[in-house]
């Protein structure tokens, strides 16, 4: 088991905003004796998500004795008690809140005795098999991947390794059947995957190469009682949204809205799950890297982000969320270009649906900008190869000093449509979201949005290839 731990220091409005339903009893009272540490601060923690808590902390004397109490429950999962070297041992919270344990800084596992909880003592019992088996299967895994092993061997340690796996799992089935109400059944069902069955063979004879990867992702959460919050103070139930979202779902925003969409669904038997997807989802691809997923973000906000299901949130961060999608979604890719009209350094106005031209890039800078410096020849050398093959530069400077915006196209001979809005007429810095320069946006000849946000140095291998496909497309 893994000794280290990184402490994430709960933060009042946080821990608020996961509001969770109290346990049956009112009180917490955990008593402990740990032989070995003398003094010191520890602490109890419980996961959340990706994320751990501190819950609550209490002082041991020089035995090793101390406790952690309070005249309220806490809600069951997952809980972690972290000694003040950082090491930690985990063991579980339910129903049960008032026990003792003892157990020794030489092996957690091997020494951690329980009175007063059933579902630790079997936990434990858990962890002491599971331990050994694993050290059992170490060296035999090793022994199978070294090179030198013959086939013979490796068929043999195979075998063994098989077996050792199928012991485990036979000890967790034989748990759910026998302590079918526990919440450690519920893990362990959580973290079962499914079992995939026989390829079909389609109507030519062929075996469905699709087959495996459709059924697996179908029932991947048939395990998983989504009613059950019990589970979000795991690392399981995090842990699987993410490798259903990032490894089953293809990274499109219209299939990710559509599963987004069902885990919601799914989510609503319980009102802390329901809060906690919903959050999850929109928080990941509001900040996701990919281009384009600000999509899901929209997506999520203007189907839950309403006030009779976000409940969680005050008025005002519901506003301001809501106001960000808002803002975001005729920015979106696939969206018709907000138009634009602005003056070039002469006073001459522009329209940015005047352009002629294949492609149009959209480059929102300032002189003053660090960035736009580092970028500017870049595009000043993607301008002169790619405006040949229909790349037209719409420049928007930001700057509202006139002489200076002047002086640094003479001086950088920057040919492009080079346009302001020196006097602030133009809500173009709302509009199109710019906080922070350089920003690009890419158009096709309709004015249509096909990318954003790309570096600068990205414009010419994306365009090279968007011709490409077009041009297949066209032949086809």
């Amino acid at each position: 088991m893994n000794k280290k731990i990184i402490l994430f220091i709960a933060v009042i409005s946080c821990l608020s905003f996961f509001k969770v339903n109290a346990a049956a009893n009112d009180s917490y009272d955990i008593e402990f004796q740990i032989k070995g540490l003398k003094g010191g601060k520890c602490l109890l923690g419980n996961y959340f998500g990706d994320k751990q808590y501190i819950q609550d902390s209490c002082i041991v004397d020089e035995n090793g004795k101390g406790f952690f109490k309070k005249n309220k429950s806490l809600p069951g999962g997952i809980y972690l008690f972290v000694l003040p070297n950082k090491k930690y041992f985990e063991f579980l919270l339910d129903k049960d809140q008032q026990f003792s344990f003892e157990t020794d800084t030489l092996d957690f596992i091997e020494y951690t005795k329980f009175k007063g909880s059933d579902d630790n003592t079997l936990f434990y019992k858990y962890l002491v098999f599971i331990t050994k088996e694993q050290k059992a299967v170490e060296p035999l895994r090793a022994k199978y991947q070294d090179k030198n092993t013959s086939p013979d061997s490796a068929k043999a340690i195979l075998s063994r390794i098989t077996k050792i796996d199928e012991a485990v799992k036979n000890y967790k089935l034989d748990y759910i059947k026998e302590h079918e109400n526990t919440f450690l059944s519920q893990v362990f069902k959580a973290t079962e995957d499914p079992e995939i069955p026989e390829t079909p063979k389609l109507a030519n004879g062929q075996l469905d190469s699709t087959f495996a990867y459709r059924y697996y992702k179908k029932h991947f959460f048939d395990r998983i009682d989504f009613s059950d919050d019990r589970l979000l103070r795991t690392p399981i139930f995090h842990s699987k949204l993410n490798q259903y979202l990032e490894k089953l779902v293809m990274q499109i925003p219209d299939s990710l809205n559509k599963e987004a969409d069902f885990l919601v669904a799914k989510a609503r038997a319980n009102k802390e799950v329901f809060k906690y997807v919903v959050y999850y989802i929109t928080s990941t691809y509001e900040v996701s890297k990919i281009m384009g997923m600000d999509a899901v973000f929209v997506h999520m906000v203007d189907k839950y982000y309403t006030y009779d299901q976000a409940t969680w949130m005050d008025s005002t961060s519901l506003y301001k969320i809501q106001d960000r999608a808002r803002i975001l979604k005729p920015l979106l890719i696939g969206q018709q270009c907000m138009p634009l009209n602005l003056e070039d350094s002469l006073g001459k106005f522009h329209s940015l649906y005047a352009i002629n031209a294949r492609y149009t890039v959209l480059f929102f800078w300032d002189p003053d900008c660090s960035h736009c410096q580092k970028s500017l020849p870049k595009m000043i050398e993607t301008y002169t190869k790619m405006k040949p093959k229909g790349m037209e530069v719409f420049a928007v400077c930001t700057e509202v000093e006139v002489d200076k915006w002047k002086k640094y196209i003479r001086e950088k001979k920057l040919s492009w449509i080079n346009v302001g809005d020196p006097y602030l007429h133009n809500n173009f810095r709302h509009d199109f979201d710019i906080s922070s320069t350089p920003q690009i946006f890419i158009l096709d000849s309709n004015k249509k949005i096909i990318a954003k946000k790309l570096d600068v140095s990205q414009i010419e291998d994306f365009l090279v290839n968007r011709m490409k496909f077009e041009d297949s497309q066209k032949k086809n």
